[in-house]
């Protein structure tokens, strides 16, 4: 038995989802372990094209159990919506592959609104979210306030809970002049979808222990990136939750022990969603050609995302902070019609060459990229399945950044589609 987990390297859209479900062929579980729907997968399989938010990758697979685990924040209608939607596309969903946490908390509308105000109200000093009320889920549950799926099972623990949570949301509510929020016609609403969520509802810790006794082979997906993490990343322009592989054993309910390797998805160039630093980002015609070429749009929001050169300083940090084994490269393709290709290698602080990413946002918003350049290889690499069919100077670049950052490139993903991708070491089989 060996389980894998799988982070993002750097800000997210490394193309997590297209390695997971990859890897998932060989996996037996795929568990979902932090964030919510603000962070969305694209697969792309025989053609169709399938967006994910909530559900795990694994889904679109036969004879899978995929799962939703306690540390993931769930909008139970934005689940059913997407249950719904891929079910249109042929892909089944019931309670044979699909397990929800009794543990994990929700996010009810007031979240979604507190989410948009806050961000309207920011001006300048936005944090670019997604406006899915994420954060503010996340802050009830610290707050020992939040309504869990558990909590569906009972009207009148709901109803305790509902007047709990919401005696602090409408104290802030008529502090920013904001209407009050009723708790009765919520409450109607939670009580009808409530079978069709607790009909996947269980202990995922206990299934968890059940599979490791059964020699399954189990599959973390994380969501977002590394950079995004809250206490890891480039705070305050970060998720409201720890994206770090660490966080597959809390968001699940086992031990540090249940983990054998973690892959590190890593993009062959560098992009980020919403605000915040990025040293090597490009504001010019190779940034838009990074962008274009590499679809650059996010899954949930479609917002464009900011492209720039591959940040080896990044990428060797945050390889250190999750415990990375291993790199899956993506998007080498994307580069192909480039005359030449650089990465950062150290930063310029203050006329000072520092070799990592400083905590502090005003100096993570001064420093200035410090590059080596590689020389293009002007032809196509799309589709390609064997390393030795590169071009020389593809490989020299792979090479290169592999030395770089200290650790080895598992695979080379060279298209979205499923089987287009190099693999050198398979996770599972070392």
């Amino acid at each position: 038995m060996r389980n894998i987990v799988v982070v993002g390297s750097q800000w997210g859209d490394e193309g997590k989802g297209k390695i997971v479900d990859w890897l998932s062929e060989q996996a037996d579980v795929v568990i979902r372990f932090q964030g919510g729907h603000n962070a969305g997968h694209t697969l792309v399989i025989d053609g169709i094209t399938y967006k994910l938010r909530l559900l795990p990758s694994g889904i679109v697979r036969k004879n899978k159990i995929s799962i939703i685990g306690n540390g993931v924040v769930v909008d139970p209608w934005a689940l059913l919506d997407e249950i719904e939607e891929i079910k249109l596309k042929g892909v089944n969903v019931d309670i044979n592959n699909f397990i929800i946490s009794e543990s994990a908390n929700l996010i009810l509308p007031f979240h979604r609104e507190m989410d948009q105000i806050r961000e309207d109200a920011a001006g300048k000093g936005k944090i670019g979210t997604t406006r899915r009320g994420i954060g503010p889920a996340y802050e009830d549950k610290v707050g020992r306030r939040s309504i869990r799926v558990m909590d569906l099972r009972s009207e009148k623990n709901l109803d305790q809970r509902l007047d709990s949570v919401l005696q602090h949301h409408n104290a802030i509510r008529k502090g920013l002049d904001k209407k009050i929020f009723e708790k009765d016609e919520l409450k109607k609403d939670l009580l009808k979808i409530a079978p069709e969520i607790l009909k996947f509802s269980q202990p995922v810790w206990l299934k968890i222990d059940q599979f490791k006794r059964q020699k399954k082979k189990i599959l973390f997906e994380g969501a977002q990136g590394i950079l995004l993490d809250v206490d890891h990343g480039t705070y305050p322009f970060v998720t409201s939750s720890n994206t770090v592989a660490a966080s597959a054993a809390t968001g699940t309910g086992c031990g540090p022990n249940s983990i054998n390797y973690v892959l590190g998805i890593t993009k062959a160039y560098t992009t980020r969603v919403g605000e915040g630093p990025f040293p090597t980002e490009l504001n010019d015609n190779v940034g838009e050609l990074l962008g274009t070429k590499g679809k650059e749009f996010g899954t949930v929001t479609s917002r464009k995302r900011r492209c720039g050169w591959f940040d080896g300083v990044l990428v060797r940090q945050t390889i250190k902070i999750s415990g990375i084994d291993g790199i899956a490269l993506t998007k080498l393709d994307v580069l192909d019609e480039l005359d030449e290709i650089k990465m950062c290698v150290k930063y310029d602080l203050n006329g000072e060459q520092i070799d990592y990413l400083p905590a502090a946002v005003e100096d993570q918003l001064k420093i200035k990229p410090i590059y080596k350049t590689f020389p293009g290889w002007k032809t196509s690499t799309k589709g390609t399945k064997n390393i030795d069919d590169l071009p020389d100077n593809a490989k020299n670049y792979i090479y290169a950044l592999e030395d770089f950052i200290g650790t080895k490139i598992s695979s080379i993903s060279t298209s979205p589609e499923r089987d287009d991708t190099i693999l050198v070491e398979n996770p599972f089989e070392i």
